[in-house]
């Protein structure tokens, strides 16, 4: 298999831009290319990793952190991130990350903890803005279904729950081609009135290019308008953090067990113990103190997560 087709297929459950800002997910070493023998997972990649990745037979390190978060100014081997880079490039191994991107799905990282400790009504907890965007385009009426249908497949019209949505207007469009046109509709030099159906659906950034190639392979005509626009809407299955409700109710030293259990952890840290039940929790897989408002805001009775610093514990 190609490095490519692999990719490809990871970025079309958790895309690229579904990452934070500070991130660096995607692949950070390798030609696409490449073809892949077999393919290695791992939390970090270390020199331990690039050495098992060498006496397994496996050119593709697939890995949750980046071993590359800031750009590299030289690669000398002086610290232990250029001696990774190095050793990958030398043996001809192919480096990819797949981070914040995974965390942000709804079927990622935190929905798996959620499974893990038996949460249901899950939501993600702080969905994410600039993921959304709406095409707003004008076909004749004939048309319009077919046009509708090829935008759906495409992957348009997808709400919470909802696939196939959109907003339709009737009304009638004119236009006069020049001499050098070739209307589906009228005469050249004529203006013409059409009846029109305004044709309204959102969709997710990353399949624009898709979605544009069905517009205009399943518009009738030459010279197609549409618009697009850029929503503040916050795309609800994408964000960080997820929130959900226990089967049932239970005290603040029960639920301590029942994370240590389900999770296998040895230890867990916690503030003191409060005094009511706890019924609705929030998680946020990694370091997840950049989220405390948002689960308090949720109305959650616990916040789990790998990470708070000594004074953010006072915050909770």
């Amino acid at each position: 298999m190609r490095l490519s087709e692999l990719t490809n297929y990871l970025e079309s459950i958790a895309p690229l831009n579904y990452q934070e800002d500070y991130d660096n997910s995607g692949l950070i070493v390798g030609d696409p290319k490449m073809e892949i023998r077999a393919a290695l997972v791992a939390l970090d990649c270390i020199e331990s990793v690039v050495d098992e990745a060498i006496s397994t037979g496996c050119n593709l390190i697939i890995t949750h952190h980046p071993i590359v978060f800031k750009g590299l100014k030289k690669l000398n081997g002086k610290n232990y991130v250029e001696r990774v880079v190095l050793k990958a490039i030398k043996n001809n191994i192919a480096l990819y990350a797949i981070h914040t991107n995974l965390d942000a799905i709804h079927t990622g990282v935190n929905a798996r903890i959620c499974e893990r400790l038996g949460l249901t009504g899950t939501k993600v907890l702080s969905p994410k803005p600039g993921l959304l965007k709406k095409l707003v385009t004008y076909c004749p009426q004939a048309q319009s279904e077919q046009l509708r249908s090829a935008l759906f497949y495409a992957g348009a019209g997808n709400i919470g729950n909802y696939s196939e949505c959109s907003f339709n207007t009737d009304g009638f469009g004119t236009f006069k081609g020049n001499e050098d046109a070739d209307p589906f509709v009228g005469e050249r030099g004529i203006r013409h009135r059409e009846p029109e159906v305004r044709i309204e659906v959102v969709y997710p950034t990353q399949a624009e290019r898709k979605i544009l190639v069905a517009l205009f392979e399943n518009h009738p005509y030459e010279e197609v308008a549409y618009d697009i626009y850029k929503l503040e809407n916050k795309h609800q299955l994408v964000g960080s953090g997820m929130v959900g409700w226990l089967e049932y109710d239970m005290d603040g030293y029960d639920f301590l067990h029942l994370v240590k259990d389900r999770m296998q952890a040895k230890v867990v840290r916690h503030t003191d113990v409060i005094a009511k039940r706890i019924k609705k929790v929030a998680v946020c897989g990694g370091s997840g103190s950049f989220l405390l408002k948002d689960a308090i805001a949720a109305g959650a009775d616990a916040f789990i997560t790998a990470d708070f610093k000594y004074h953010e514990f006072f915050d909770a």
